[in-house]
């Protein structure tokens, strides 16, 4: 009942804990029991007026000894809880982060990052509970009531039996309600992840959402899913309180059952006063520990149903080709009849052949949505699920490995994230092992040297996301961290968006500069950062309609020259207006 041999196997660390815990509970029993045994023996006495100081004393000092036993004990049992509990949220983050390692840069294809973030944060801490509370209890409620049975024998036979009879009743009553808590729970999960992916799409696309006013209908439809995960929040804590109210009945009714049999023994004689006395003060403790269990069940549930989502996760095949071949550190990369969809209504890509040539400067562009940064992901490796044929030097991109891609080509984005932290250390992402004289190196080709120097050097802090820096500053620091990085080829993905004009300039400067060198792929909405590239594609509605140098392209009056002349016109306008 409630076992998940996986789970328990997974986290193997835990399983000497666990039984640790039974093993100190044990002794806390055995400690009860003795104490209740000399306060039986005491009062009988009492009532029978032969009591001598000396037991009175005794009784004492037992009675003493026992509570200190027991909370030792307690303060035991409290330290394996949290060293099981420790040791379960160590191993499954650490494989849930393995996993999304061994996944690769391509998982949100199987996986929405929302899900995997509950899942590695509330639901461990549900499995938490289970091998810190619910495990421990569940073996210690199996022996307890076995341990009390035998030592009642010795004193009545057929109220030791009554009692062990009704013990199994509370465990009866917890497989009755599981089917239906099972899935139960298992509806809670879906409508909680459900609602974690439907608030992180929202917040994510929030300025889109406000921009095309469609922030009301989501906000709609975020009220509705909150609605629905209140109902099924609500079913479930109807059930864990109908569910407790029967473990009560059962276990206080076993109680008072055993008082009944006891009194009706030593009424027929079978047993004197101590032993109905001794009989009487340990009934409750025939169901305590069952009843505990009880009520760790539903938190154990709960568990159950985060480690489904848990192994779910775990279990996503692996096709990031680790045992691949090495990415060659020449060769062209070529797009052969690519195609790509983020879902089955709508293809981004339809079929295009590129050519990003070894050692030259390739720029890809065309208007918003027209697939640019979605070919760029495809040749990172983020995502898989394209058709047609990508390919480096001859070697196809599936059978490349992703670590060894990683190091071949480096992604700067118009959005690159910084960490909190210093400049130093996200600097070193870049070269892990680069001195401070190449760290300064770099700061000054992206003319950020002189900046920092007015501040704490490469100790600098950055807030979350460099918060603290300028859009310009923060863009020139993420080139600085990819240059570090040094890779053959080098894809620059609107790198100078949404950033002042000096630092757009500087930028393109270096661009320019490391495409003399370097292989660079260069996706900008802003054709005059484009005109030197050796070649350039342009896309329209996922296909590519136009290549060629900058002047070709003119050329031909085709697509090129109508977004070159309307831009021309858009920034002409915005010089006279200035």
């Amino acid at each position: 009942m409630m076992i998940n041999k996986r789970l328990i196997g997974t986290v193997k660390e835990s399983k000497k804990y666990i039984a640790l815990n039974v093993a100190i509970q044990w002794c806390s029993l055995a400690a009860n029991v003795v104490m209740m045994a000399a306060i039986s023996v005491l009062l009988a006495s009492m009532a029978e007026k032969n009591v001598t100081r000396t037991r009175i004393y005794t009784t004492i000092i037992i009675a003493a000894a026992a509570v200190v036993i027991r909370f030792l004990c307690a303060v035991g049992m409290s330290k394996m809880s949290y060293l099981s509990s420790k040791a379960v949220k160590k191993t499954l983050r650490e494989k849930i982060y393995e996993k999304l390692l061994k996944l690769g840069t391509s998982y949100q294809e199987k996986v929405q990052t929302s899900e995997v973030v509950q899942v590695a944060v509330e639901g461990v801490d549900q499995l938490e509970t289970y091998f810190g509370a619910y495990l421990p209890q569940f073996f210690y409620a199996m022996i307890a009531p076995l341990t009390l049975f035998v030592i009642l024998c010795f004193i009545n036979v057929p109220s030791a039996v009554v009692l062990l009879i009704c013990v199994p009743l509370i465990p009866v009553a917890i497989a009755a309600v599981q089917t239906w808590a099972k899935k139960l729970l298992s509806k809670y999960w879906g409508r909680y992840t459900a609602l974690g992916d439907t608030f992180l799409e929202n917040l994510q696309g929030l300025t889109t959402l406000k921009i095309y006013q469609a922030d009301e209908f989501k906000h709609k439809q975020m009220n509705e899913a909150s609605e629905e995960f209140r109902k099924i929040t609500m079913k479930v804590l109807t059930m864990q309180l109908n569910s407790i109210t029967i473990m009560d009945l059962i276990a206080y009714g076993g109680a008072a059952l055993g008082i009944v049999m006891s009194v009706t023994q030593f009424k027929a004689g079978h047993i004197g006063l101590a032993g109905a006395i001794f009989i009487i003060l340990l009934s409750a403790d025939f169901f305590i520990p069952m009843r505990q269990l009880g009520s760790f069940f539903h938190i154990a549930m709960n568990g159950m149903a985060s480690s489904d989502k848990i192994f779910k996760l775990l279990d996503l095949p692996e096709d990031n080709n680790e045992n691949g071949k090495e990415c060659p550190q020449d060769g062209d990369i070529v797009c052969k009849n690519l195609a790509f969809s983020y879902d089955d209504d709508r293809e981004i890509l339809h079929g295009i052949d590129m050519v990003f040539k070894s050692g030259s400067f390739t720029a890809v562009v065309g208007e918003s949505g027209c697939g640019k940064s979605t070919t760029a992901g495809i040749i990172m490796g983020h995502m898989k699920n394209y058709t047609g044929n990508v390919t480096i030097d001859g070697n196809s991109l599936s059978q490349i490995s992703e670590a060894s891609l990683m190091k071949h080509i480096t992604y700067v984005g118009h959005n690159s994230y910084l960490f909190k932290g210093t400049v130093r250390q996200n600097l070193l992402m870049g070269s892990p092992d680069a001195k401070d004289d190449k760290l300064w190196e770099m700061l000054k080709e992206v003319n950020l040297a002189d900046f920092l120097k007015g501040e704490d050097g490469l100790d600098t802090k950055l807030l979350e996301k460099a918060s603290n820096f300028s859009g310009g500053q923060c863009q020139r620091l993420a080139l600085a961290r990819a240059l570090l990085h040094d890779s053959p080829v080098y894809i620059f993905d609107e790198a100078t968006s949404n950033i002042d004009v000096e630092s757009e300039n500087e930028i393109m400067e270096r661009i320019y500069e490391l495409a003399k060198t370097k292989t660079v792929i260069l996706i900008s909405h802003r054709l005059a950062n484009v005109t030197g590239a050796d070649n350039i594609y342009v896309l329209e509605s996922g296909n590519v309609a136009e290549c060629g140098t900058h002047e070709e392209l003119l050329d031909r009056h085709g697509v090129y020259e109508k977004l070159w002349n309307a831009q021309q016109e858009l920034e002409s306008f915005g010089k006279e207006t200035a």
